[in-house]
């Protein structure tokens, strides 16, 4: 697939592109199902293998636990925005779930994710969010700074609260069916939900395959799961990569990727 013009400029410039519409309602109807079995399942566990967090509900590990969530991160639309972010060589590094809860959800600190900065090869990280609610300014919409992932420094270091207001910082809305693709390394994060309701999105996040995966697919995914997989999925997820292996399953490289 080609993008525009316009698509390259937004994520080469201002670091992200949005994508209205992306999913129809069936799509959205598959995924939203899916998840709510899965914090019924989970309870209080929901989100565990990952991260917790007060004020949302989280869930990770998701290509292990349902076909559509692999569906998703296969989506060659969206892989050809990954791939003008990163270039050939990347991969699924995790794939989680977020409900920022009606009232008590929290703006999150401007960051970059996994305190990610380019280095020597350049960009390596990349986020693609999977509108399920509708995103509003009242709901808990992303904010983000236009043009920051060219800035070689993070919030937590520019700034001296990274929760206040950024003077260039704008939000991102839209109608459920969006899809943000997002270079990563752009200062974002998301806004408190004032509403009665919560607000659901998917995150799938890929990372440059010489850096670990935030959540280390072959350890993750139970064996039948693995069996399932294809060729181009099994390459995504570096199944059979043992680079991969050696950078994901080692605790101290890994260490600082787990943010």
């Amino acid at each position: 697939m080609s993008l525009s013009d316009l698509e390259c400029e937004a994520l080469d410039h201002k670091g992200f592109v949005v994508l209205p519409g992306f999913m129809g309602p069936a799509l959205i109807a598959s995924i939203r199902a899916r998840i709510e079995e899965l914090f019924a399942e989970e309870g209080e566990q929901a989100g565990s293998e990952f991260k917790q967090e007060e004020g949302s509900r989280r869930l990770a590990n998701l290509v292990d636990k349902g076909s559509v969530f692999r569906e998703v991160i296969m989506e060659p639309v969206v892989l050809a925005y990954v791939d003008h972010v990163l270039g050939h060589e990347y991969k699924l590094s995790s794939l989680n779930a977020r409900s920022a809860d009606p009232e008590t959800s929290v703006t999150q600190p401007l960051h970059a994710d996994m305190a990610a900065l380019p280095d020597g090869r350049g960009f390596w990280v990349c986020n693609t969010v999977w509108m399920l609610d509708d995103f509003s300014e009242e709901n808990g919409a992303i904010r983000c700074v236009p043009g920051s992932h060219e800035w070689g420094k993070l919030p937590r270091d520019a700034m001296n609260d990274p929760v206040a207001h950024h003077p260039h910082e704008v939000l991102v809305t839209g109608e459920a069916g969006t899809v943000i693709v997002m270079n990563a390394h752009l200062w974002h994060g998301g806004m408190q939900n004032k509403t009665a309701h919560p607000r659901l999105a998917l995150h799938a996040f890929y990372v440059r395959r010489d850096k670990p995966q935030q959540q280390y697919q072959k350890r993750l995914l139970r064996p039948e799961v693995q069996k399932e997989c294809g060729e181009e999925l099994r390459w995504l997820l570096a199944l059979d990569d043992p680079i991969n292996d050696k950078l994901s399953a080692n605790p101290e490289v890994r260490s600082g990727f787990l943010k």
